[in-house]
């Protein structure tokens, strides 16, 4: 069975309204016939070399991601160019590429900050910025766990539900402290420290936090602070998204999330003395 790409398109903005998006923000269909017929879709974080590769072998007919391959304005797309190449080897076989980024973070129910909160065990998360229209959508989300854990727990919790990855979970604040309150914003939420000590947060969980602004963070009466890849805080969302397309089209096309990490961080090496519990200053 199949359906035409138009309406594989339609029901991913029907979940995934474009409205939601940030003004600089590049999300829809990147490439593509929209009435070329769709029999299986594959997911992913981003549109790499190697999920390209995954699509050709896989033969989906749309892959959907969550980061733009094309961000930055462009006035070409050579197929000597990195990105242009991958456009080109979409093209060529038959593929499509479909773009849900700032929206999907933003989406009420089955948005990334969603799935985030659920593998997380987050009970009735809400946005932790609602959108003006509507209070169900917006950036990051805060629920309550069942039961509280400490900080070590929790960031160990948080390691075991997401995607390993080379960088980890890191925790900033006192490892014991109780942790009931928890808020969550996949990618680079940082700046929602401020939304989520306003609702009684007892940590902060994202991705890409600096030193400076972690280590100010810890001077205040706030919530604790967790890290994960920025990969890892996404990717939860690609198996919903599988999962509600299928039911959306009603199984009339096949889905996949990607066996790929991309991730970008491939190493992480400790040093002998790191190795041995022992203290090694750098300069």
């Amino acid at each position: 069975m199949s359906v035409p790409l138009r309406e594989v398109i339609a029901a991913l903005d029907a979940r995934y309204d474009p409205a939601l998006a940030e003004s600089w923000d590049a999300v829809g269909l990147v490439c593509g016939d929209p009435d070329e017929p769709v029999r299986r879709v594959l997911f992913a974080v981003d549109a790499t070399t190697a999920v390209v590769d995954e699509v050709v072998a896989t033969g989906a007919d749309l892959l959907v991601t969550h980061h733009p391959l094309l961000l930055a304005p462009v006035h070409g797309v050579p197929a000597d160019d990195p990105k242009g190449r991958l456009v080109h080897r979409l093209i060529r076989a038959g593929a499509g590429l479909f773009v849900a980024h700032t929206n999907a973070d933003r989406a009420p129910r089955s948005g990334v900050n969603d799935a985030l909160a659920a593998v997380l065990g987050l009970a009735d998360a809400v946005p932790l910025e609602p959108a003006p229209a509507d209070p169900r959508a917006g950036l990051g989300r805060v629920g309550d766990l069942a039961t509280p854990m400490t900080l070590r727990a929790f960031a160990a919790r948080a390691a075991a539900v997401l995607p390993a990855t080379e960088g980890g979970v890191r925790a900033a604040g006192e490892p014991e402290r109780a942790i009931r309150r928890v808020a969550v914003c996949g990618g680079s939420g940082g700046s929602l420290l401020g939304a989520a000590a306003a609702a009684g947060a007892d940590v902060l969980l994202t991705s890409d936090l600096k030193h400076h602004g972690t280590s100010d963070a810890g001077e205040l009466d706030g919530p604790a602070l967790c890290d994960a890849a920025h990969y890892a805080t996404e990717w939860p969302w690609l198996p919903v998204a599988a999962e509600l397309l299928r039911g959306d089209l009603g199984g009339r096309v096949e889905t996949a999330v990607s066996r790929v990490r991309t991730d970008p961080w491939t190493l992480r090496a400790d040093s002998d003395a790191e190795a041995s519990g022992e203290a090694s200053p750098r300069r």
